[in-house]
């Protein structure tokens, strides 16, 4: 093992990560702060915003599957020095994004209590009232500004590509401040205004989305960042686009719809079972998340700029050194949780059967912590070489297979109650691990990365341009008055 050159390339994950790690953690804050908010109401508040929630990550895994297609581009593209079709490749994704969350805003004014209800229908017993109700008035204020969502995911990985993480790390941590203040005063109705409960919180997560994709999109437009907005013409890019963003879309797609009936599942072993489960997660995702999530994107720039430079080697070693300090890492911070969990729920709830659950999620989620990491960042190596098949492969076998099939087998069907459940978790992400780790050692990735640049006209043998040092975004904040034309 090269242990110099693993710490030089630590050193850079770190750079391109710590940006996405901050502004994930205020991300995860803002949800966070949503439940504890929501627990103050009620159960039925906690649950009908965890299975609205289900819904509204719809936008999220379109928006993550068109910015996975704008960082593999972009991060291509920077390193090959080809300006223009990088920019050209950051406008086409947003403009795909803004139309893509349209139908979210009728199916959340339409269809709202339709879709809460179907949960308690899934295992032959209704969704109590006050879940349908509550539940399908934060979907609806949620889903309205879905092409906000879509342009907020899109222009932050789009910029995050070029090596610029600390313009998305602004903006975001700028407006899930705005959004975690919001559900605290409307939700609760302090300083004079009305307690409006789980609208007010819905509220502030829709003026959060929009106060994100315009501070971007300003930022792309204006002197701020190297990217810029380009008027649409090569077709070839948008193509590319969609090859490489389909698999991310329907990969988060499959998962969003195997939380369905798993969590229907949960609810048939009672509400505060469900309630647990929303509680356990969060905690993992509010201490392990901003990091798996930084992994990723500096996985993607790191694998996709080494490969725009020609140099696969790099790219390989790239990837395997940040999944090596994602496991180091997270997998730590994860035994961690095994162990605080009992401290850590109690500050969500005080219902006694809530946190027993909640303590037993939790830990779960941090016995699989190595291996989220380590799929987590192998995925986003894959996603910077254009490669997101593998990783389609990787989730949906697992989710379908292992984290509902096997959970409703020993849960169900074998009456093991929740602990088939956590047996079903756990084997879910090993799995997740093993396939893209095969995946990444063994696939042509590097040649279809190479193939896919040539065909845009990004490859070694067209003409380069003249583009800023593709490190500089990481290094320090992008000068003003640097765009590239």
């Amino acid at each position: 093992m090269d242990f110099p050159r693993l710490r030089r390339v630590w050193k850079r994950v770190f750079s391109l990560a710590w940006p996405v790690m901050a502004e994930q953690t205020f991300r995860t804050a803002m949800r966070t702060t949503d439940i504890l908010v929501t627990a103050l109401f009620s159960p039925a508040a906690v649950v009908a915003i965890g299975l609205a929630d289900l819904y509204a990550r719809f936008p999220l895994r379109i928006g993550l599957g068109l910015g996975g297609g704008a960082i593999a581009l972009s991060s291509q593209d920077t390193g090959a020095g080809a300006a223009e079709n990088r920019d050209e490749a950051v406008t086409q994704a947003i403009l795909l994004g803004a139309l893509a969350g349209i139908p979210f805003v009728l199916f959340g004014f339409l269809f709202g209590e339709l879709a809460i209800d179907v949960f308690g229908r899934l295992v032959g017993e209704g969704t109590s009232p006050a879940v349908v109700d509550l539940g399908s008035t934060y979907l609806a204020v949620v889903f309205a500004t879905a092409p906000a969502r879509h342009v907020a995911l899109v222009g932050a990985r789009a910029l995050q590509g070029t090596g610029d993480t600390r313009t998305p790390m602004y903006v975001n941590i700028a407006a899930n401040s705005v959004n975690i203040a919001g559900s605290v005063v409307l939700g609760l109705g302090l300083f004079g205004l009305p307690r409006l409960e789980v609208l007010g919180v819905g509220l502030a997560t829709a003026g959060a989305n929009v106060l994100t994709a315009g501070l971007l999109c300003f930022a792309i437009w204006g002197s701020w960042t190297d990217a810029d907005f380009a008027w649409p013409r090569d077709l070839t890019i948008a193509k590319q686009l969609l090859i490489v963003s389909a698999p991310r879309v329907l990969e988060g797609f499959g998962s969003e719809i195997a939380e369905f009936p798993f969590n229907a599942l949960l609810l048939g072993f009672g509400e505060t079972i469900n309630a647990g489960f929303q509680i356990g997660r969060r905690v993992y995702q509010q201490v392990t998340g901003p990091l798996s999530r930084g992994y990723n994107v500096a996985a993607s720039v790191l694998v996709g700029q080494a490969l725009g430079e020609g140099d696969p080697e790099a790219a390989r070693f790239n990837g395997w050194a940040v999944a090596g300090l994602g496991v180091l890492t997270v997998g730590t911070i994860g035994l961690g949780l095994v162990v605080a969990a009992p401290r850590i729920v109690p500050v969500f709830t005080d219902d006694a059967a809530t946190v027993a659950s909640a303590v037993d999620f939790a830990r779960v989620y941090g016995v699989a912590g190595a291996a989220l990491a380590c799929f987590s960042a192998l995925s986003g190596s894959l996603q910077g070489a254009s490669e997101t098949r593998i990783p389609l492969v990787a989730r949906l076998s697992a989710m379908f297979g292992l984290f509902l099939g096997l959970s409703w087998l020993l849960g169900r069907t074998l009456g093991l109650g929740p602990t088939g459940a956590y047996v079903g978790v756990s084997a879910a992400y090993a799995w997740m691990a093993l396939v893209v780790a095969a995946g990444f050692r063994y696939s042509g990735w590097a040649t279809r990365a190479a193939d896919m640049m040539d065909a845009r006209g990004s490859g070694p043998d067209a003409d380069p341009e003249p583009t800023p040092d593709p490190q500089s975004g990481a290094e320090s904040d992008p000068t003003p008055g640097e765009k590239s034309s």
